[in-house]
């Protein structure tokens, strides 16, 4: 029987074998853990990530004041998404990194395209 890391390890590279950033898109990978969320964009072909946000940054570290996970993972990807479009990137592909497309997750996606990113 796997365990829950192990099942979200394999499902993630059986996502990974299908998901592939480029400088035009680059994949918008996000890691969950039990309290903050990080999302980067990644062009595969280089090794480079262009831009980062997480749970952890300054910038939502004050608006995240009473709010719970869900809101704050949306506005993660709402900072990453402003991010991006000051470097010129418009369009990504979203790895989901085997997790289920739902909750934090979820709103983190929602967050990057009102943000202005194309999903």
């Amino acid at each position: 029987m796997l365990s829950k890391v192990k099942a979200r390890k394999r499902r993630h590279i059986r996502v990974r074998k299908k998901v592939f950033g480029t400088a035009e898109r680059p994949r918008l990978c996000v890691f969950r853990s039990l309290k903050h969320i990080y999302a980067q964009l990644i062009n595969d072909e280089i090794g480079h990530t262009y831009c980062s946000a997480s749970s952890l940054d300054r910038e939502i570290k004050e608006v995240a004041e009473g709010k719970n996970k869900k809101e704050i993972a949306k506005e993660v990807g709402k900072l990453l998404a402003k991010r991006a479009l000051e470097l010129g990137i418009e369009k990504a592909v979203f790895d989901r990194a085997g997790y289920k497309y739902h909750g934090r997750v979820q709103a983190l996606a929602e967050g990057a395209r009102e943000g202005g990113l194309k999903l």
